[in-house]
């Protein structure tokens, strides 16, 4: 199933491709859906191409085919693009088709410093598409979008996209947002030592932070991470 804002880009690929023969660029397709950055577009397309409606072809401008369409759009005279060459390699040992794979919308409740923690910011900006594998189990999910270099030792990158269980207790070497002092947020591996809480970088030019417990409150811990390219 699809949300708003794919289908409306999955249609308007679909009408430009058939009125000139070549997908519009991502600037094009920022303005028709009235959305502030091209990122937002990236994840719309990830999420597609996911879901098996398009396809990205490696080496080539606006390289976006059309695969399939919903039942809805499917009247508007589409008819799959096939493209000549070898079959595709096998999938691998497990691998299961894109449609069998269920994906979960989440919440992007702003930005989160890996770095010099940030005031906390906790209204929605958008959405995004996650496996349903990464949000497996009990409790409350959401996304942020990850500011700073203090974790890249620990794979996690300025722009990324982290998802977090929402949860008030961690283990030592768990990493979670912390809310410092009730109004500063941060991504940072947790160390409880005694009545005092380190919140660790995983980046050698940063500081560790060693506070009162009752300075830091863990408001959940990482369970996924997303990442454009």
């Amino acid at each position: 199933m699809l949300t708003r804002k794919q289908l409306e880009l999955l249609d308007f690929i679909n009408k430009r491709v058939q009125r000139d023969g070549v997908p519009p660029s991502f600037d094009e397709m920022k303005e028709a859906l009235d959305l502030r950055s091209k990122s937002g577009i990236h994840r719309l397309i990830t999420a597609l191409e996911e879901r098996g409606f398009i396809r990205r072809l490696a080496h080539r401008a606006r390289a976006i085919e059309i695969v399939k369409l919903p039942e809805a759009m499917e009247n508007k005279g589409f008819s799959p693009k096939v493209i000549e060459g070898d079959a595709p390699p096998p999938p691998p040992s497990g691998a299961m088709p894109v449609d069998a794979v269920h994906a979960m919308e989440l919440p992007v409740m702003g930005r989160i410093a890996a770095g010099t923690p940030i005031e906390a910011i906790s209204e929605v900006s958008h959405t995004v598409a996650v496996p349903g594998g990464m949000v497996s189990g009990r409790g409350h999910h959401y996304a942020l979008e990850v500011k700073g270099d203090s974790m890249i030792d620990a794979g996690i990158n300025d722009g990324d996209v982290v998802v977090i269980r929402e949860q008030t207790t961690a283990d030592n070497g768990e990493i979670v947002v912390a809310l410092v002092e009730g109004h500063e947020a941060t991504l940072k591996r947790f160390r409880r030592k005694g009545d005092m809480i380190a919140l660790e970088a995983a980046n050698p030019a940063y500081e560790t932070r060693v506070l009162r417990s009752d300075q830091v409150k863990v408001q959940g811990r990482l369970v996924g991470l997303i990442r454009s390219y």
